[in-house]
């Protein structure tokens, strides 16, 4: 495939994701730019992010670690990039993230949060912080159970090179939309809770949908949708 064939692959691809955002948000009566795309760029080149980005993309999602610092020397000239980390969040990881990343969506333990905030360096501003909840309570999944959500929450509220924003989940997945809706509403209806609790705090984020339930995510009110194969097309298999 040429350069120009590739590129203009991955811009349709992306034009179709805005596309959908924009249509997913109108049928759900809400205003356009209530919610954005998250590029999840996990997996996929350097170069694809910065093509992405070109197009006007700003907020990319990486969930490995090392292969994101990789990608992020890389595009250092990139002016406005977001950086949000998605992935699973090791004590051993933490400073590095708390580094080189603008957002975290994956905190579920104050030990975690605890270690973010006294690693963040001084001269950037806070990090930017998502709860993630385990809103389907699967076993296999990380995330604070929703009885847990406001006593972790309010501990993180509290830390001073943190900003507390939002809660992001990854529900277990179905095709009906009815079905998906469910989780995603039980988030929303935690988020609300959430809100009304903290009153001080920034909570403007829902980082729900991916892929496959993006319209559901968005009838349930999300903010940020977490796009990767959409846009950048299939990973590889494991």
């Amino acid at each position: 495939m040429t350069d120009i064939a590739f590129n203009e692959s991955l811009g349709h691809s992306y034009a179709q994701a805005l596309e959908r955002l924009h249509n997913a948000l109108e049928n759900a009566g809400r205003a356009q730019g209530a919610a954005k795309l998250l590029a999840v760029s996990k997996t996929k080149p350097a170069a694809m992010i910065r093509q992405v980005w070109q197009l006007g993309q700003r907020e990319f999602g990486e969930n490995y670690l090392q292969e994101a610092l990789e990608k992020q020397a890389e595009l250092t000239d990139l002016d406005g990039i977001v950086w949000h980390f998605i992935g699973p969040l090791q004590s051993n990881k933490t400073r590095s993230v708390a580094e080189h990343f603008d957002w975290v969506h994956s905190v579920d333990r104050l030990k975690i949060a605890k270690r973010l905030n006294e690693q963040r360096p001084t001269h950037l501003a806070p990090l930017n912080i998502c709860l993630q909840i385990n809103i389907s309570r699967e076993e296999s999944k990380a995330g604070v159970l929703p009885e847990e959500l406001e006593e972790l929450a309010k501990e993180v509220a509290t830390l001073p090179n943190l900003r507390l924003r939002g809660l992001m989940a990854i529900p277990a997945p179905t095709e009906d939309i009815s079905a998906q809706r469910q989780p995603l509403a039980a988030l929303r209806e935690a988020f609300t809770a959430l809100q009304s609790s903290l009153p001080d705090a920034p909570l403007d984020t829902l980082s729900m949908g991916m892929s496959d339930d993006l319209e559901a995510a968005v009838l349930e009110g999300a903010t940020l949708v977490r796009l990767g194969t959409a846009i950048f097309g299939a990973r590889p298999s494991a």
